[in-house]
């Protein structure tokens, strides 16, 4: 499975979802499988989770993929969210 610097994840049927929006996995019991349901990805942004086709380990590799990756999107827009206006600290008067 190849991974774009765009840190896209890859959920099967055809779906991808950005690495740094995934906020759980949750693997569907072995009753509720079939069709090649094998895991709910809750995402940011939407009320119900997607069904991926992949496990949530397979899925997991990829997200760690995504986001370690020198070049991915993703930790240029984390960095600028995490640079404060002004000093942190004390402020002393």
């Amino acid at each position: 499975m190849t991974l774009t610097t765009t840190g896209m994840v890859p959920l099967g049927y055809g779906k991808f979802v950005r690495a740094d929006e995934i906020v759980a996995l949750v693997p569907i019991e072995q009753g509720d499988r079939g069709d090649g349901r094998r895991t709910y990805v809750h995402t940011e942004g939407l009320l119900e989770p997607l069904v991926a086709s992949r496990s949530e380990k397979a899925i997991l590799a990829d997200m760690d993929k995504a986001l370690t990756a020198p070049d991915a999107p993703h930790r240029r827009r984390l960095f600028a969210r995490r640079v404060p206006d002004q000093p942190r600290g004390r402020q002393t008067a």
